[in-house]
This record gives structure tokens, sequence and C-alpha cells, in this order.
């Protein structure tokens, strides 16, 4: 028998034993429920619960009422340092973004502009997003590299690059973290489709010639010149 032969039968073989084990504990699992009614909590001897230092590795989102915050505190001023230290390389001094990178700070009052800057200052509701994200996924590069103070110090920077906080020596902590209220927090409500929208609902939705009028083509790509002509597109610089 060839190597490759060899290789695909010990494959089938593996597969088939998995298949096995999988419908023995699938079929166990069928009978303990059906004797009990499906109210049996008879553990199937499939994996482990997880560890309380595992459980606390994932366990780290923070919630806009502050459930999630850990112990922890940071000054404007230290906030100021390991911003310059951690973060300016990608979203500049002042927050204002490097290249292509995000914008923190300003935006203010502009969200019914055209172009709307949605920064930290500007669109974000709740403080818990900013820590959130800090914590689990910043530096770029270096995620969960810094400590809760140090999270809780840039948090504090960058509320006062917003002007949220005017003081560079206001520290930041888990006791006074929900006192902080962010510009835009009002302009934000839960999402009320179900009762707002119910009126639209149809019990019987329409699955079949469901529009009345057959649409009509109003203009062509090519009469807004957005349609190359040629087969190939244009030279690149």
């Amino acid at each position: 028998m060839s190597r490759s032969v060899r290789r695909v039968v010990l494959f089938a073989v593996a597969l088939c034993a998995c298949g096995i084990v999988f419908a023995s504990a699938q079929s166990q699992a069928q009978q303990i429920a059906a004797r009990d009614g499906g109210k049996s909590s008879t553990k199937l001897g499939l994996g482990r619960a997880a560890l309380p230092e595992e459980i606390k590795a994932w366990d780290t989102d923070v919630r806009a009422d502050g459930k999630g915050l850990p112990p922890g505190k940071g000054t404007v001023k230290q906030g100021d340092e390991l911003f310059q230290a951690q973060c300016a390389a990608c979203h500049g001094e002042f927050g204002q973004g490097v290249g292509r990178w995000p914008v923190l700070a300003g935006g203010l009052d502009t969200l019914k502009a055209d172009r709307p800057d949605k920064t930290i200052g500007s669109f974000w509701p709740d403080l818990s997003t900013v820590f959130d994200y800090i914590k689990r996924a910043m530096p770029y590069g270096n995620a969960q590299s810094l400590s809760n103070d140090d999270v809780y110090a840039l948090t504090a920077y960058l509320l006062s690059m917003n002007d949220i906080v005017k003081d560079e020596n206001f520290e930041l902590n888990d006791k006074n973290f929900t006192s902080i209220k962010m510009p835009n927090a009002s302009a934000f409500y839960d999402d009320d489709r179900e009762v707002a929208e119910k009126q639209f609902w149809g019990r019987e939705p329409c699955m079949k010639n469901c529009r009345p009028v057959v649409p009509k083509v109003t203009g062509r790509a090519i009469s807004v010149d957005v349609t190359p002509d040629g087969k190939s597109g244009p030279k690149v610089e």
C-alpha cells in the first residue's frame, strides 16, 4: 500500500472513531433526557469545568453602569506620559490621528454636518467603552500589556483631550468612574423598533409579486462617466 493511500485509510479510520464516540455520547444524552423528561443534570464526562483564572482572563468587559471595572486609579498627567510613549505614534500627540489611524479628540457639535467627526468626545455615549477597548485591544500590537492603573490614566487623559475634565491632576478611579457623563450620551437610546415599528409589521408577509409597480431604470452608470468604455480600467499611477 502506498504512503498516500495509507494516510487516507488512517484518516478515514480516525474520522469513523470520532463519529462513533460522538454518536455514543449523543445517544447517551438522548436516553438520559428521555428517561428524565429532559430535566436531568447528569454530566456526560465531556471536557471539564473552566478554572477560575481562565474565566477571569476572559471576563474583562466593563458595562456602562460600571460593573466589571477593576480596582485602580490614574491621573490625567500620568495618562499624558503614557499616551506619548504608547499611543501618539498612531493617534497623534493630541489625539488628532496620524495618517489613517483614528482621531480621538475634537469634533464637538459636528454630528449634524455632512462629514461629522465621530470622536470619543463628540460621539461616544459611555466612558466604559473607552476603558474596555483600551484594556482589551490597546496598544496596537501589544494588547493587554497595560495595567489597570495605566488604563485609568489613559482614559483620564482622553477625557482631558476632549475637554470633559479640565484639571491635569484629575484622578479617575473605580469609585468616581460612573460620575463622568459623556457629551453625546443623551443622543443615544435603546433600540425600540419592536414597539415603535410594530404597526408596520405584517402578520402574513408578502412572498410573491409584492411590488405593485414594476421598477423602471431611470439612469445608467455610463451616462455619468463612471463606467469605463474599454475592457480594462485606467492606469493608476
